[in-house]
């Protein structure tokens, strides 16, 4: 709830309780004075809000549901707070015993599952797995083995690597309390059907890139790219190495084939934040220092900027970049200027 919305949630609970104490003769005061928070009920219900309907009605059908305990106090809140017009249509579920200012607030927001993740961008499988276990939406062990299905599926299909990586899109999701794990996927395949082909499919013939290998540059840019202006010049280095067939050295590649090694997981997370010599020749297919050319696939979920940076690169002979160790990066043509460059802020 926005802040200003927070204070006159606030000044409206005085206002209330003040009327509740010095109208005897109102209606008010049939108001339990619980009536501002949770109730003792339990359990799930859902509750259809339609296009335009009035807030007395939205009230009174929540209060039969169980939601909340008051619809008269509901509608009296929502008049004071001055979103009788701005509650939205939908089929909502919720937890019985919701507070009456949680419950219009996500009504107003149009919040209509009770679960509420965001994934961010540049995660894998198996951390966004893990964030949906926490959020308690499905477990990680269901989650994964929904994932396993699919890449099984993809193969079958032709598509030799099989990977979600990448086609996760990462957004905020609101999930049901009964959601299974398939749906689960499956909700993060037709939002990246609806946000990210659109973005890619009119421009990708003239990369030269199929989807999966735009992808898969776009997840190793989301993974470098701390600075959001310097994508498309990350994205520049890359595609300059590709075109002259030079090794993408990319360390995000070597990480998240060290990610696929549970022991190096477990000591070190994910995404291991100082490769060692020994780590840059790891026997992986997705690593870039030891393979020519793109990894098999993506190696996280990018967002949308970094896909369009790679549809989009800056147009430089960008060869080299290294971190100056405040997010940003400097940007290097040949080697003897990115040695110097490395010598500069790497030491």
């Amino acid at each position: 709830m926005p802040a200003a919305a927070i204070a006159l949630a606030v000044v409206t609970i005085g206002v209330v309780a003040g009327a509740m104490w010095v109208m005897p003769g109102s209606i008010l005061t049939s108001e339990p004075s619980a009536a501002l928070g949770p109730t003792p009920a339990s359990g799930v219900a859902n509750v259809t809000i339609k296009d335009g309907e009035a807030a007395g009605k939205i009230g009174q059908d929540l209060q039969s549901a169980g939601v909340i305990q008051s619809a008269t106090l509901f509608r009296v809140l929502v008049a004071l707070m001055g979103q009788e017009d701005q509650l939205q249509a939908g089929d909502y579920e919720f937890d019985k015993g919701m507070t009456t200012l949680a419950t219009i607030d996500r009504i107003h927001n149009g919040i209509t599952a009770p679960l509420m993740v965001t994934i961010p961008e540049g995660l894998r499988v198996e951390e966004i797995a893990a964030l949906l276990d926490a959020k308690g939406v499905v477990s990680k062990a269901d989650f994964m083995k929904a994932v396993a299905d699919r890449r099984a599926e993809a193969v079958v299909a032709g598509d030799a690597s099989g990977t979600l990586d990448g086609y996760l899109f990462p957004a905020t999701y609101g999930f049901s309390r009964e959601v299974t794990a398939d749906e689960a996927v499956q909700k993060m395949l037709d939002a990246f059907n609806e946000q990210v082909l659109p973005v890619v499919q009119p421009d990708l013939a003239a990369t030269g890139l199929t989807l999966d290998q735009v992808l898969t540059l776009a997840s190793i840019v989301e993974r470098e790219a701390v600075k959001p202006e310097e994508r498309p010049l990350i994205a520049s280095v890359y595609i300059n190495r590709l075109n002259i067939g030079m090794p993408l050295e990319a360390d995000p590649t070597v990480q998240y084939a060290l990610g696929n090694d549970p022991q190096n997981v477990e000591a070190f997370g994910y995404w291991k934040t100082e490769l060692s010599a020994d780590d840059l020749k790891v026997d992986s297919p997705y690593n870039t220092y030891v393979n020519n050319g793109l990894p098999p696939g993506p190696i996280a979920c990018p967002g949308l900027d970094s896909i369009r940076a790679v549809l989009h690169p800056a147009q430089t002979n960008y060869l080299y970049f290294v971190a100056k160790g405040d997010g940003s990066h400097v940007f290097a043509e040949t080697l003897e200027e990115h040695l110097r460059n490395v010598q500069l802020y790497q030491h």
